[in-house]
């Protein structure tokens, strides 16, 4: 009857009446926007592929779903993990005979690309569950070592490291979307979650608030959406914006978004993936603004401010999680790059 009377009318309205299925891919969509099209009866179906796959390898559809997930491998199609670790990711391999021949007039690429039995070695980070759901993680980058530890490639040995994957000063892999995602589950009211501790000796994570915008300009304002209006009145607090917010420093805020991470931490397979610090960020990610599709790699901490003209340095309000064992008075300094990357 719902479907009939309200989510018909809302398909038509989107254009979308005469579709059965919905596909999404290129990049993964947060759980918040699944679930937004979920209450509209629009199930999203995750799939994965390439151009060198002649597109899909894996797809979810109605009767094989997971919400996070990029799906199942096709008919005569073959998906592995190479070389995973604990938490048992890996690089994504495909097989079958719609993997492509090569390179054109590039040997070289195409012998880093295809193994000597066929296998598609993609450079995506990614893990399958025991019902062969493939879930991917982060995106592999070439030709990088820190802290001594080197991520052999599967192919010709070379020497890669994640671009999504942090690798602290103690040489852990980290996977940081799993990481930002756990906290963003515990802590529904934020935006953005932003992992950094690259060569460093712990976790910290940049926070934003979900704030409403300017419809004109797109760029994020200082007030908060009612959703976390919601959140802080049942806290106590009186704030309804950023700024209000990072002035008032109510305890009982910082201590439910430490409760949040708290919890997200318990999800962690090791000491080294737990967050030890995080700092609220004074204004929202938005494209206008350049902070939206910026690259992981140009987020640092640091303990000096950079005066370089393409960055922006933000000092912003500090805290520690409680630990036995990590710090609990270096501060933290957020450089934060103003270049946008479109793909």
């Amino acid at each position: 009857m719902a479907s009939l009377l309200v989510f018909s009318k809302i398909k038509k309205a989107l254009g979308l009446d005469r579709c059965k299925t919905f596909l999404n891919g290129a990049a993964p969509l947060s759980i918040e926007i699944k679930k937004y099209f979920l209450s509209l009866d629009i199930l999203l179906c995750g799939a994965y592929g390439m151009s060198e796959t002649t597109a899909g390898h894996t797809v979810s559809r109605d009767d094989i779903f997971r919400l996070t997930s990029a799906g199942k491998s096709l008919p005569g199609t073959k998906t592995k993990i190479y070389n995973p670790g604990q938490d048992q990711q890996g690089e994504v391999c495909m097989w079958g005979r719609h993997i492509f021949m090569g390179y054109l007039n590039n040997e070289l690429n195409t012998s880093e690309s295809l193994d000597e039995e066929g296998w598609l070695h993609s450079g995506d980070i990614g893990q399958l569950d025991e019902e062969g759901f493939l879930y991917i993680t982060g995106r592999i980058k070439e030709l990088l070592i820190t802290a001594g530890v080197e991520n052999i490639s599967p192919v010709q040995g070379r020497i890669y490291k994640s671009a999504e994957l942090l690798i602290t000063a103690g040489g852990e892999n980290i996977p940081p979307v799993i990481i930002e995602d756990s906290i963003k589950t515990e802590l529904p009211f934020l935006s953005n979650v932003t992992l950094i501790g690259d060569q460093r000796k712990f976790l910290s994570v940049l926070l934003t608030f979900k704030t409403n915008t300017n419809m004109e300009t797109g760029e994020a304002l200082d007030e908060v959406t009612s959703e976390v209006k919601d959140w802080l009145t049942s806290l106590g607090s009186k704030a309804s914006t950023v700024s209000q917010i990072l002035e008032e420093n109510s305890e009982k805020v910082m201590a439910a978004i430490q409760q949040g991470i708290d919890r997200a931490n318990t999800k962690a397979i090791s000491n080294a993936q737990k967050v030890q610090k995080y700092a609220i960020l004074p204004k929202d990610f938005s494209i206008p603004s350049g902070e939206l599709g910026v690259r992981r790699a140009a987020l640092h901490t640091s303990a000096s401010s950079s005066t370089a003209a393409d960055y922006i340095t933000i000092d912003s309000k500090q805290h520690t999680s409680p630990s036995k064992n990590g710090p609990t008075s270096q501060k933290v300094h957020v450089i934060i790059a103003c270049t946008v990357q479109r793909t």
